[in-house]
Order: structure tokens, then sequence, then C-alpha cells
């Protein structure tokens, strides 16, 4: 065979190869959009106006199959499973508070992922853009809306075990000066000064603009801590707490418990604190919950629970009694606005 057959034979197999590996993806495509269309349940969404003042409101990142996954919708808070209505801004976490928001947002590049902290007014119009050096974990907005806090996995991926690292930023909105990592602030554990090179933060919930409660983690522990922003410190309150959210009154958590003899893989129940008494009460959630709660009013709290969509939202009366319900298919982050 002559050279030029030799090239010609191989590039009519490099052709052919290639027509078999797009018809491949093509085929594979097409069924997994067949498979998303036919999933059943999966809530409607249409586009249209959402913003952060909107009365009796509730916003969420949308987890439904379709055009509209991982958008922010809006729906009625009243009825958290209704209709929902779609803005074209897609985040992986949000909160909003006081008419401020917060996106932590992907955005996919030619050769990896990055990762940015959005900051929003009350159009959903982004305010100032900060890259963040992880995988979006958790994100809160003080009651004012002066502050926003934010934690990224820089090492690992999940809370339930130890191999992990996080960094919790917190920016203040009326000067768009930020505090890179916590870890920054002097800690005083168990009423001394405290160093250690495996500090971690994450969870963070405000109390006003001058303080807030958060996690921190040392030692294969876990610590509840309030931290005085002015100062620079945090100091531990009481071991065996995470991703604690703070009551409207500002006189409860709501956190996470390992509780000794469940599975590694989920290692958690829901426990009310009572802060001036620190007396602690289970609430009536039988599962792990994997999530920073968010008070529904002053009763009820709601959180994410692994659902056909990705996740479901439930809540549970705050203070040990009645049952967890679910309350919307396909959906995550709720934010109460208006």
């Amino acid at each position: 065979m002559t050279t030029r057959a030799r090239l010609v034979t191989l590039l009519v197999a490099v052709a052919l190869l290639a027509s078999l590996a797009f018809a491949s993806v093509w085929h594979a495509a097409r069924r997994a959009g067949e498979r998303d269309r036919a999933r059943p349940g999966g809530p409607s969404v249409a586009p249209g106006a959402v913003t952060l003042d909107g009365e009796g409101r509730m916003i969420f990142r949308n987890m439904a199959w379709g055009a509209h996954r991982d958008e922010l919708v809006s729906v009625a808070a009243a009825d958290p499973g209704g209709a929902r209505t779609s803005a074209p801004i897609r985040c992986l976490r949000f909160h909003a508070a006081a008419g401020t928001g917060v996106c932590l947002r992907k955005v996919d590049g030619p050769m990896q992922e990055t990762y940015f902290a959005s900051v929003l007014d009350v159009r959903l119009r982004t305010l100032r853009d900060y890259p963040i050096a992880g995988i979006p974990s958790r994100t809160r907005v003080s009651p004012s809306g002066h502050l926003v806090a934010w934690t990224v996995f820089v090492g690992g991926d999940s809370y339930a075990g130890s191999d992990f690292s996080t960094r919790t930023s917190i920016v203040d909105t009326r000067t768009w000066t930020p505090t890179p990592t916590l870890e920054a602030y002097a800690i005083v554990k168990d009423g001394r000064p405290y160093h250690a090179s495996d500090v971690n933060f994450w969870g963070v919930t405000f109390a006003d603009d001058g303080h807030f409660y958060a996690t921190l983690a040392t030692k294969g522990e876990t610590y509840l801590v309030r931290g005085d922003i002015a100062a620079r410190t945090v100091t531990t309150l009481r071991p065996n707490v995470e991703c604690p959210s703070l009551s409207p009154d500002g006189t409860r958590l709501i956190f996470k418990k390992r509780v000794p003899g469940l599975s590694p893989d989920e290692p958690w129940r829901l426990y009310a604190l009572e802060l001036r008494t620190m007396r602690e009460t289970p609430l009536a959630e039988p599962r792990s919950v994997d999530d920073q709660v968010v008070w529904a009013g002053d009763h009820t709290v709601m959180y994410a629970l692994a659902g056909d969509f990705g996740a479901d939202l439930w809540s549970v009366p705050a203070d040990g009694s009645g049952a967890s319900r679910r309350v919307a298919l396909a959906a995550l982050n709720p934010a109460f606005v208006g």
C-alpha cells in the first residue's frame, strides 16, 4: 500500500470513529433529556419578575429538572409548594435579608470551574463579585442586610468526615471591606487564648451588625462560638454544635448535633438551644440533616433533605413538638423576603 493510500485509510478511520463518538454522545444526551422531561412530580416553573422585597414571598434555589434548574424562584411564603416564578440567575447557595442577597455561583471555564460570591441588590443585580477559593457550602445575610458571610470547602467536600478544610469570609456591604477568613480572629477557648493550625470555621449566623454565632472545629471536636466583629475575636460557648441558626428574637439556636451510635455518614440530629440557660431540646426530625436551617417565623424551621431532584424542603416545629413534613419538592436554600 502506498503512503497516500495509507493516509487516506487513516483519515477515513479517524472520521468514522469521530462520527461514532458524536452519535454516542448525542444519543446519551437525548436520552438524558427525555428522562428529565419525563420525570414525574417536578414543580412547574415560569419566568417572571423576582425581587427581594416581594410582600409575603419566599425565594429559593429551584432544583426541578428543566430550563430553570438552579435558578432562583419566588413563591408565596404561605404556599412553598405552589407556583414558581424564576429569575435568570443561577446559584449553588443563596440567602437574603433586608433587600440584600448573596449568590454563591459557579462559572465554567475551559480548564476548570471557578466560584464567586455575588452580593445582590433588591432587584437581584450584582453589586460586587468576590472570587471564592472552593466549593460553596453555607451563606448568610445579617438581619439588617449590612453583613454577608459565606463558607466554602477548600479541601474535602463533606462535614461528615474529618478530612476537610473550610474558609469562612465576611463582607460589610456599607464599606465593601472583606474579612477573607475568620481564622484571622483571635480565639478564646475555655476562657484562655487558643492557637492551633487545624482551626476551621463554618455556618455563620448573625445576631446583629457586630456579633455572630458560628461553628469552630479543632482537634476533632466542634464548638459553638460567639464572634465579636469589632474586637475580631471568637469565644467558645459549648461543644458539639454545628451550623447554628439564630431565631428572629435572638434567644434560641437550632443546630446540628453529632449523636453517638449513628452512622458516620448520617451522624446528626437537629436540636434547639436556649441561649440563656444552655438547655438543649431535640427536634421531631428523626433523620440526619446536613443543612443550616432557616427560621420560618418564630416557631418553625425549614431545611433540606435528599429528594428525587436533589433536595426537598422540610419543616419542623422549633420547640421539639409535632412532626416534620415536606413543604416543597425540588427546592434548596429558602429565604423569606418582604
